[in-house]
């Protein structure tokens, strides 16, 4: 039904910055909150940045100032600007979207993509 495809992780030096991006496609009426959630082993999934079709933003407290969320309603993306990043944020990066698939179905299903790897070297 839908797809979430994540580009632009890699490999960035401490105090470097790298850009995110997430396109989604399928069949669907529309998308309402997105966001980037961060996974490392042994830790569970935590939530980075969302942001909702009208624009209202949330960020984890430790990169509040340092990311921004934004996104594209019209292209259905979403994309992660991370700057001075740390060690610390190493790890997988999910894009995730709230998807109503038709006009049929009042409700909203959740979406992961497959993830991009982050690493911030010291």
């Amino acid at each position: 039904q839908v797809q979430l495809v994540e580009s632009g992780g890699g490999l960035v030096q401490a105090g470097g910055s790298l850009t995110l991006s997430c396109a989604a496609s399928g069949t669907f009426i529309g998308i309402t909150t997105m966001g980037w959630y961060r996974q490392t082993p042994d830790r569970q999934r935590e939530l980075v940045a969302t942001i909702t079709r009208g624009g209202n933003t949330k960020y984890k407290d430790s990169v509040d100032g340092r990311f921004t969320i934004s996104r594209d309603n019209a292209k259905n993306t979403v994309s992660l600007q991370m700057n001075s990043l740390k060690p610390e944020e190493t790890g997988r990066y999910y894009c995730n979207a709230n998807v109503r698939p038709s006009m049929e179905v009042f409700a909203y299903n959740t979406y992961w993509g497959q993830g991009i790897e982050v690493t911030v070297s010291s």
